[in-house]
């Protein structure tokens, strides 16, 4: 069991997005390891079919428990709301997306009942986060919106660029206009845009974040499992990705409150 215990936890994500999960983590968990894959070759995942983001799911995960990952957080929105269901029976390891732990965080945090959610377009399709939200409250009224073009934004580097603003814009302007006074960052590369979004929204609206709720909710199966590592150093991190890993490394430093020092490309394909 000791041996569990110092077990790496696996986080992945279609690319960086999955970075604010990490970030998260580190936060309160600062004595875990995490082992992370960005699978930066088939970025973005929201344009892509349920079955590719399933295959995508359980390729990454098979090269995951290679690493012997004692649990598995999902820190994709579209892979969670699409594949976390069809996978969780196949692997004998813990398996956390983000997208239960944001949906319980906007219906604590809503006052009137009318909540918004931004998201890939497969996030919004598949209408996960109303169904996760009515499940928990019933009478609560959800407003969804597609916004693709934030994910190649925040890849590219464009988040603090002009024309992020004018999609923006372009996106929220209806939500903007709306009556909610709660709205869900319903990808994990969204939190990077987090403060442009809340500009433009105003400081009416509470902005929830999943991933320090899906941080927390980590943290309690890894205590019910028995499984929190004990040691008091701080955890090690490390990171692969599916292509790209220079451009990844750079992005991910002026994310992550430490350096990372190398990033390794996996022929994810291969798993």
């Amino acid at each position: 069991m000791e041996c569990k215990k110092n077990a790496p936890i696996g986080v992945f994500d279609s690319g960086v997005g999955g970075l604010t999960v990490v970030r998260e983590i580190t936060r309160q968990l600062p004595e875990e390891n995490i082992v992370y894959f960005g699978d930066t070759a088939r970025v973005p995942y929201g344009s892509k079919s349920k079955e590719n983001i399933i295959r995508f799911s359980e390729q990454i995960i098979r090269f995951l428990l290679t690493k012997e990952v004692k649990a598995i957080v999902i820190a994709c929105n579209t892979a969670s709301a699409l594949a976390l269901d069809a996978v969780r029976d196949e692997f004998d390891v813990p398996l956390l997306g983000v997208v239960v732990p944001g949906a319980r965080a906007a219906v604590e945090a809503t006052h009137n009942g009318k909540i918004g959610v931004i998201g890939t377009d497969a996030t919004v399709h598949s209408h996960v986060y109303t169904k996760e939200i009515q499940k928990m409250k019933s009478d609560v009224t959800v407003q969804e919106k597609a916004c693709p073009l934030f994910v190649p934004l925040v890849e590219e580097g464009f988040k603090d660029h002009a024309v992020t603003g004018e999609i923006i814009d372009h996106y929220l302007s209806s939500m903007r206009g709306s009556e909610i006074d709660t709205m869900i960052l319903g990808c994990t590369h969204y939190p990077l845009l987090r403060s442009r979004i809340r500009t433009y929204m105003g400081d009416n609206i509470q902005i929830v974040n999943p991933a320090y709720e899906t941080a927390m909710d980590l943290k309690k199966i890894l205590k019910e499992q028995d499984m929190e590592n004990p040691q008091t150093s701080q955890g090690h991190c490390e990171f692969y990705v599916s292509d790209a890993a220079e451009k990844f490394k750079s992005f991910a430093n002026s994310v992550m409150p430490f350096d990372i020092e190398s990033t390794r490309v996996i022929q994810i394909e291969e798993y």
